[in-house]
């Protein structure tokens, strides 16, 4: 059956001669993988394989059947036209963290709606924002991507809750008995990054450089923590060289 469906491909793996699999985060369907025959045709009005680069985003038409594994692409073309994401090798980079965090953390081929929306959202202004804003990006993703799978920070930064536990997702007043938490001023900025309610505000958000990879690396623990298939990501050393952060 046809279904009409936007996606974010994640993912894309040669087979064959001409043909791709690619894994694509639906809006539909959540994560689900896709043969793509004659994407990589040698005759150029045929190929559409650069249209299925990690973060692109597509509006598709495609065949869905529940119990198969490998579905089938009928129709796609680009949903939105980047402007400066695969031109910027800040931007790029910062979207590369993105996409392989969804790959880490999205491993059933179920509907996340909000997740959906708000990860093409973030992409959208990623490629429209000004550099201080895409610095804290990656933060703010990681936090907020946290909330969207059901680990969200519960209370407030203050001077009676200054430790932010992360085993347990929530300010304390004194450190706990158990390394995974941030000290005063990593939770003071983690409360900031978290209550934002525009991502143009990030700019506001200071921080030097080791404090930034310090946070980045605490919020990948507060993944670990609470899920227990998550693995090592390879992106963020390279975020950090490239944002000097």
């Amino acid at each position: 059956m046809l279904h009409k469906t936007r996606g974010i491909v994640l993912r894309t793996v040669r087979y064959g001669d001409t043909s791709l699999i690619v894994n694509i985060f639906t809006e539909l369907f959540g994560v689900q993988s896709y043969m793509v025959n004659g994407a990589r045709s040698s005759k150029p009005k045929a190929a559409k394989g650069n249209l299925l680069q990690p973060g692109n985003i597509l509006e598709m038409v495609v065949y869905h059947n529940e119990i198969k594994n490998l579905q089938r692409i009928s129709e796609y073309k680009l949903g939105y036209l980047y402007n400066s994401v695969h031109l910027n090798v800040v931007k790029n980079t910062v979207a590369l963290y993105m996409i392989e965090l969804l790959q880490k953390c999205l491993k059933q081929p179920e509907q996340q709606l909000d997740l959906y929306f708000f990860t093409e959202n973030i992409l959208q202004l990623l490629d429209i924002s000004a550099l201080p804003v895409v610095a804290n990006l990656p933060l703010y993703f990681t936090l907020k991507m946290g909330e969207h799978l059901g680990f969200r920070l519960n209370g407030r930064f203050s001077e009676y809750t200054p430790y932010l536990d992360l085993q347990e997702g929530t300010f304390a007043d004194l450190p706990p008995h158990h390394p995974h938490h941030l000290d005063t001023h990593s939770s003071e900025l983690t409360d900031q990054l978290f209550q934002c309610t525009e991502v143009a505000h990030l700019a506001a958000i200071t921080m030097n450089k080791e404090r930034r990879r310090k946070l980045l690396y605490a919020y990948l623990e507060f993944f670990r923590l609470h899920l227990p298939d998550f693995t090592e990501m390879h992106s963020p050393p390279i975020l950090h060289e490239i944002l000097d952060a």
